[in-house]
């Protein structure tokens, strides 16, 4: 029998404000183990939270980002349990009226290559609870240290619906929640600092059926590859089951990395097993109509959105504008250098796409070299097109050129009148230069007066190399027509 996979997602996201959710505190990562805390944290007799106004406006952000509902009232419960990383023994939260309802994602699936754009999606969200986030278990051989530092920092938990239907719509979810909301400023989402972490709900069912059959949660997710291989495994398990005549048992199973398979932790947790209840130390927060508004007109252009118009208004390849919009940094250095020089977008986004990447890439063992480290900025790009539009630099030198104002931050005016790169014309020189490329290569100056321009690239490169790279290339085009057919 055939299978399917239902699949739905819990993914935690830790916002981007200066201090915790329910204190002041500062919330940070890579800090000596519990110095983020106080007696709030810590649960002490006699404290009281005060809510974080920039956790709850980045958490409307995140509804608007994804076209959702903003109630006018969210409430705070209590969700009750006892483990080690949680010292006051229950965690503030939201159950039964969240700060965030509804909305969808749209996501893309890989496509048949690297440079074709694949299908695209949309899934719904069921809701987006804000709640604080809890300590930091450390295990080791003989025992387990817990560091706090991580408590209380304002964690979003986004909810989808079960619309996800293999590993790789999974995975396509959490990079499109990351664009996107790395875009807004609303995470960093970085899944090596815990920013962004993952619980997937599967279950499988007959190809074509209606119905929901028992789920398991998959914890331990700390990563996009854990994620894919995570649900992959818990598929065929479950349809193993199944196909032997089984029943699949509501659990919590978590994630093995090294041996590549689930087990299971305990049953699943139900809402009663938490024994919610109102908290009473913290009053409803009303949303006026008014502030949600100016929230949404402060957002940015969606990702899809900007890709889409980005092809439409400057006909990018979707191979240019995939390096581009999927990365917020490179979309807005883009966007700062077509607004200094706006004549020719497509030469500017391909050398942020590929020289400045390239660039970035070099002497980096793992990753990019960080865009706030750079000395070339958005300006250096829109004048280093500008000068190759003007005639005064040719394509071949400016990646010298590029090069060295990445290395120096020089401006590359300034490089190319200090290394005398500027492009040269020199018509006479030129003519003669030719003559003698063409004598050499008959075969060329042939296929030339068939009717073949292509053939001219033979006699561009001994231009290029008598003159050092200052010859116009549209020059020696035109020199070589005018020989050979004037």
């Amino acid at each position: 029998m055939e299978y399917e996979a239902v699949i739905g997602l819990e993914v935690h996201v830790q916002l981007k404000t200066r201090t915790k959710m329910f204190t002041r505190v500062e919330q940070g990562f890579g800090h000596e183990p519990n110095t983020l805390t106080n007696p709030v944290i810590m649960g002490l007799p006699g404290v009281l939270p005060v809510l974080n106004l920039a956790a709850i406006e980045q958490s409307v952000r995140m509804g608007l980002v994804f076209g959702a509902e903003v109630p006018e009232v969210c409430r705070w419960d209590r969700k009750n349990y006892f483990y080690p990383d949680s010292p006051k023994n229950y965690q503030l939260t939201q159950l039964h009226e969240p700060i965030v309802v509804g909305g969808e994602v749209e996501i893309e699936l890989p496509g048949p290559s690297r440079n074709v754009m694949g299908e695209h999606k949309h899934i719904r969200l069921d809701h987006a609870h804000l709640e604080e986030d809890v300590g930091k278990l450390n295990h080791y051989d003989f025992d387990s240290l817990v560091d706090y530092n991580r408590a209380g920092t304002p964690l979003l938990e986004i909810v989808t619906q079960p619309d996800l239907r293999s590993p790789e719509e999974a995975v396509a979810l959490l990079q499109s929640l990351r664009m996107h909301l790395v875009a807004a400023g609303i995470s960093d989402c970085d899944m090596e600092k815990g920013q962004m972490r993952c619980d997937a709900n599967v279950s499988v069912r007959p190809q074509g059926a209606d119905y929901l059959n028992k789920r398991c949660e998959m914890k331990n997710l700390n990563s996009i590859s854990g994620v894919r291989n995570a649900i992959a495994y818990e598929i065929r398990r479950q349809a193993k089951v199944y196909e032997k005549g089984g029943t699949v048992i509501q659990e919590t199973r978590r994630w093995d990395a090294e041996s590549g398979v689930t087990t299971s932790m305990r049953s699943k947790e139900e809402a009663h097993d938490y024994r919610y209840f109102p908290d009473p130390d913290l009053m409803p927060v009303r949303l006026p109509r008014e502030r949600v508004e100016a929230l949404r007109a402060e957002l940015p252009e969606g990702v899809f959105d900007q890709q889409r118009r980005y092809m439409e208004q400057y006909d990018f390849p979707y191979t240019l504008t995939s390096v581009i919009c999927y990365d917020f940094e490179l979309s807005r250095f883009f966007e700062l250098a077509h607004a200094e020089y706006d004549q020719n977008p497509k030469a500017i986004a391909n050398y942020i796409a590929n020289e400045l990447q390239r660039e970035r890439a070099a002497g980096e063992e793992d990753g990019l070299l960080p865009m706030s480290q750079l000395l070339i900025t958005p300006s250096h790009i829109a004048e280093l097109v500008r000068i190759i539009d003007e005639g005064k630099l040719t394509k071949h030198l400016a990646k010298d050129v590029f090069t060295e104002m990445f290395q120096t931050g020089k401006r590359p005016a300034a490089i190319v009148k200090e290394k005398g790169l500027e492009q040269e014309d020199n018509s006479d020189e030129l003519e003669g230069i030719l003559k003698e490329a063409i004598a050499k290569n008959q075969k060329a100056a042939d296929d030339v007066r068939a009717g073949n321009e292509k053939a001219i690239n033979a006699f561009v490169g001994p231009a290029m190399k008598a003159t050092k790279g200052k010859a116009n290339p549209q020059q020696v085009r035109e020199i070589v027509l005018k020989l050979l057919n004037g």
